[in-house]
């Protein structure tokens, strides 16, 4: 009896794809079955629970911070990277220390970039 190369790729896509719609219709069922229906003027509204809102809520975002929080990961990944190299400092070659040497100087260089674009200024 000779199978199908494509059946066990079939299975396995239906198993995938009952693994991830299977939690969302128990969550469906359990809503339907379990949760009260209680729908009012009051109930829909946007503010149930609190005061309503004031004036406009859009707030003036400066695009600014997304460079601070760029600068943040990018020097928060540096400190990822070099602790496999600090701990394996003495068993690694002098290629190794050229390879991370050059890793600090491009990230130095990215530090030297960003302070004299004036990125590091808060205000």
């Amino acid at each position: 009896m000779a199978t199908s190369p494509y059946l066990a790729l079939a299975v396995l896509f239906f198993a995938a794809l009952a693994f991830g719609l299977a939690p969302l219709g128990l969550a469906w069922l359990w809503a339907r079955i379990y949760s009260p229906q209680k729908r009012n003027l009051i109930k829909n509204a946007i503010y149930e629970c609190g005061l309503e809102s004031k004036g406009d809520a859009w707030v003036q975002f400066r695009p600014a911070y997304y460079l601070y929080a760029i600068l943040f990961l990018v020097f928060d990944v540096e400190a990822i990277f070099l602790l496999p190299f600090a701990v394996t400092f003495t068993g690694l070659g002098a290629a190794a220390c050229v390879a991370i040497l050059v890793f600090v100087l491009l990230l130095v260089e990215g530090l030297a970039w960003a302070w004299a674009k004036g990125v590091l200024k808060w205000a």
